[in-house]
């Protein structure tokens, strides 16, 4: 190996490990007794046996692996029903399945927008979402965090233009748990004429009446020009998707996306068990309000036991400890106390916001908010 090469890896790696922020992997075992308060499978389907089965069925008739990519011949009846089943459940009348969540947004938002154009985005949207905007040549400006009066005046400020102006957002951000009013989102839309590109990944399933999402949970169903989601979240499967009104946005991707082009295609058995967990989302009209209920005991329960977390039903709750140290000493205890959990620093969070990430699930034992509290005091004391 390059000797120059190893020494500059070695550094970089020194500097995370001397900031105590170097990641490392730890597989986790199948038989893992612990309380899982770490991963997105906000509803229980990864192992729901209707989706179970469905993937047994789909693995039976198409095999392991989809063989070659979209364009070859990766692209199956499965994969075709899946988008058509999502754009209808979301609203919107057309749909493409992409690999991964990551893929999904930089294809979107590294391909649609162009130079001349301007991207007003959220300033904590997701990586991949800033990854696609870097690479797409469009000015970028961040508005703060949830702040729609910012950024209304940055659409004020915007001069006529010949280019398109985008606005990118989440509807639950997956770090903090928390997200935008979307009824003056698609009010500002309206006003503006921007492209609207919206994040659903950590919204679906657990908001909305058929679960399809926050659009629907709060009024506004498809008022976005475009949506992203992931299959791998509240789902149970893996993949994602993307959703629009004009034909012309699914064309644009399937010819000029790379994310899509040039890589094997997502298993058929994985469109399958999508397909069957988007039929279990929509049984569970009544868990939904729980869930949600569920989420807002938890914060109370922790607020009132001193600890900073923000109001919300989101599934995601962040427990916020500052500095980076004492969250992993926090994340070290509560695993070796029955708890999965997850130690979020620098650069997923900004600095001096390291925490605690704990993503509730469906069939979350009501022990185990008490347990997790007598945990979390033990440390603090």
């Amino acid at each position: 190996m390059n000797a120059a090469l190893l020494q500059r890896l070695r550094k970089s790696l020194g500097e995370r490990q001397g900031s105590s922020l170097r990641r490392k992997l730890v597989a986790r075992a199948a038989d893992d007794p612990r309380i899982n308060l770490a991963d997105n499978d906000y509803l229980g389907l990864a192992r729901d046996p209707v989706v179970v089965e469905a993937g047994i069925a789909a693995l039976r008739t198409w095999g392991a692996s989809s063989s070659a990519s979209p364009l070859v011949t990766g692209y199956t009846q499965l994969h075709q029903q899946l988008e058509q089943t999502l754009a209808a459940w979301q609203g919107y009348a057309h749909g493409l399945v992409l690999n991964t969540g990551f893929a999904a947004n930089a294809a979107v938002l590294g391909g649609l927008p162009k130079a001349g154009d301007v991207v007003l985005a959220d300033r904590l949207v997701h990586a991949s979402m800033l990854e696609g905007i870097m690479a797409s040549g469009a000015r970028l400006r961040r508005f703060p965090h949830n702040d729609l009066d910012a950024l209304e005046l940055m659409l004020h400020e915007e001069p006529a233009l010949e280019g398109v102006i985008f606005v990118v957002t989440e509807s639950v951000y997956s770090m903090d748990g928390d997200g935008p009013d979307l009824r003056r989102l698609s009010s500002l839309r309206q006003r503006f004429g921007f492209c609207w590109v919206l994040d659903e990944a950590h919204a679906t399933g657990w908001y909305g009446e058929t679960g399809s999402g926050m659009q629907e949970h709060q009024g506004v169903l498809a008022a976005a020009d475009i949506v992203v989601g992931t299959l791998g979240k509240g789902l149970g499967s893996q993949g994602a998707y993307v959703l629009s009104h004009a034909s012309e946005v699914r064309d644009a991707l399937v010819n000029f996306a790379g994310e899509f082009v040039y890589s094997t295609y997502l298993a058929p058995v994985n469109a399958a068990t999508a397909l069957a967990a988007i039929g279990r989302i929509r049984e569970l009209v009544e868990e939904r309000p729980r869930l949600q209920a569920m989420s807002v005991e938890w914060r109370d329960a922790l607020c009132a036991a001193d600890f900073a977390v923000p109001a919300g039903d989101s599934p995601i709750i962040p427990l916020i400890l500052g500095d980076s140290d004492v969250t992993l000493r926090y994340a070290e205890t509560l695993r070796s106390s029955g708890f999965m959990v997850s130690a979020i620093r620098p650069p997923t969070v900004p600095v001096r916001t390291g925490r605690i990430r704990i993503s509730l699930r469906r069939g979350l034992e009501a022990s185990a908010l008490p347990s997790f509290l007598s945990v979390l005091k033990g440390i603090s004391r």
